[in-house]
Parts: structure tokens; sequence; C-alpha cells
């Protein structure tokens, strides 16, 4: 494929949480969905796409884990993070009834997240690659008996009918996304003093207490750590790769003190964007972020 400008990649079918995202962050472009993770880390790489939309962490379900494996080995950078409140709706073929419903097709987070109604109305639960692909597959089954678990928009894409709206067990159910761009997409980095998130990797060196005392910087610097996780490197249960948000900019003096502490005790640190904060966080944070990076400013 030849580079084209405009469009945005993400997983899944139209009318999935991936395309609702990229039609909310980025209303300009053109919103194209990859089969797999590697289908969109791969068209954003060769520049088939200016962007790429990836889901990262969910309220309720936790992390995506295929994405900490991709996103270190990638020559991409995370530009920007968009939050989507997740909604799911209960669909059916045109002229279903609730009362006559017997099975419930979606993906099996989907399922999960809603077994209070899926429960109450007695229903057979039927695990499927994603929410958008069920209600596909249910709007070609013609089936009356049988309803989906995805979005509204699915529902438009697919002809199907909304039984029930907001049906999820739980109120803050939140998917984060990130935004990724290759080298010439990627620009400047955020500016310093302004809100903005540091996503990283590192490995510890095999030594006593090498963890705690790498994040011994980012306590005695003030800078505010929102995430950190850990998994596995190629099967071994001795090498350990982290992954860290952190708030403020390394421009910043008290960031980059923190950082140079945490290159002490490390064995690789490799910085993976640096971007502003979504309006959703500084919304949830309030005066806690504000008074993060007026220190990292002040320091600066």
């Amino acid at each position: 494929m030849s580079e084209q400008k405009g469009r945005i990649v993400f997983q899944g079918e139209e009318g999935a949480n991936s395309h609702i995202a990229c039609a909310q962050a980025r209303p300009d472009m053109e919103a194209v969905p990859c089969a797999t993770f590697d289908d969109v880390f791969a068209a954003v790489e060769a520049g088939d796409a200016e962007l790429g939309m990836i889901p990262i962490e969910n309220s309720v379900a936790g992390r995506i884990a295929d994405i900490h494996r991709l996103l270190p080995a990638a020559d991409l950078h995370i530009v920007g993070e968009h939050f989507l409140r997740v909604r799911h709706c209960l669909l059916g073929v045109p002229g279903a009834k609730v009362e006559a419903l017997r099975e419930v097709q979606s993906h099996a987070q989907a399922l999960s997240q809603c077994r209070r109604l899926i429960r109450e109305l007695g229903l057979r639960g039927r695990a499927a690659a994603d929410t958008a692909g069920s209600a596909r597959e249910i709007a070609a089954a013609g089936d009356a008996t049988r309803a989906a678990i995805a979005s509204e928009l699915a529902a438009e894409i697919y002809g199907l009918e909304v039984l029930r709206r907001n049906i999820e067990d739980m109120e803050h159910n939140t998917t984060r996304f990130l935004l990724l761009a290759g080298q010439a997409e990627a620009g400047e980095p955020a500016e310093r003093g302004a809100a903005c998130i540091t996503s990283f990797v590192f490995r510890v060196r095999n030594v006593p207490a090498a963890l705690y005392k790498a994040m011994g910087g980012f306590a005695t610097n003030g800078v505010n750590m929102t995430k950190l996780e850990s998994y596995q490197l190629e099967g071994s249960f001795n090498a350990t790769q982290f992954y860290a948000d952190i708030e403020g900019n390394p421009a910043e003096r008290l960031v980059r003190l923190a950082l140079e502490e945490l290159a002490f005790f490390t064995e690789e640190v490799r910085i993976l964007g640096v971007y502003p904060a979504s309006s959703e966080r500084l919304l949830a944070a309030g005066e806690g972020f504000s008074a993060s990076a007026e220190r990292g400013r002040a320091a600066s």
C-alpha cells in the first residue's frame, strides 16, 4: 500500500469501541479497521496510516496484554491518549423481543462486564472475537432468539435494534487508548510545563532491592507515577520488564533527575512517548495534577 494521509487504524471491525475512540479523538480522519493489533502497528510503521489507536487498559478488565508485547518492539511513538466510557447495548434483529431471547454473543470481556443482565434474562453467553463482529454475525443470522452485546454505532452499521442501553455492570467502565505515530508523524513532544504524561519501559539490574531503589528517585523528586506494570520477557521468569507512566516532562528538572536515578539502577530505559494529558485525566485528577505540574515548572 502506498502512503495515505488522514488515516487512523484500529483493531476490530466497524462499530467496535476502538472505532468509536477514533471518531471521538480524531473526527477529521478516516478510521480504518485492521484484523489484529500486529496489523495496526505494521500499518503505522509502514506509513499506510498516520496514527494507530490501541487500547491499553480497561477500568474493569485491566491491562491489554498484547500491547505490552508490541509497544517496546515497535518503532513508534505515543503521541496522545484518549479515555472512552464504554457503553454496552443489547442488540437484536428488527422485531426481536427481549423476552424471546435465548442466547447473547460478544467478546468474552463484554460478556463478563454485563453479567448482571445476562443472569437476569437467563441468557446463554457465547464468546466471540469481538463486539462489532458479533453484531455483524447476529444481523446476518436473522435469528430473533439471538442477541449481541455491542455499541450503538454497531447497531446503526449492521441494521440491528437496540433492545437495552447501558447494560454494563459497572458505571465507571472506561478504556484508555493510546495514539501511536511513526517517526515522521511524531512531531515535537509536549511542551515543558504543560500537563503531560511520559511513558517508558525499563529493566532493572539483577541486584537486591533494585526496583525499590529505582523507584526512589520519583518519590524524592515529587514526580507522580500513575502506572507501573511488570511482565516477563521471552518466556523467562528471571527477565522482567516494567511499563510506567509518570506525570511530567523529561525536559523538567525534577523529572529529569528522577529518570537519571532510574537509569542508574536499570539495564535499559526507553521513552515511548511524551504527550499531552487528556482532558478526562485532568478532570479526574483535579488539583492534584495541577500541583504536580506546578512543581515541575518551578524546578525547571
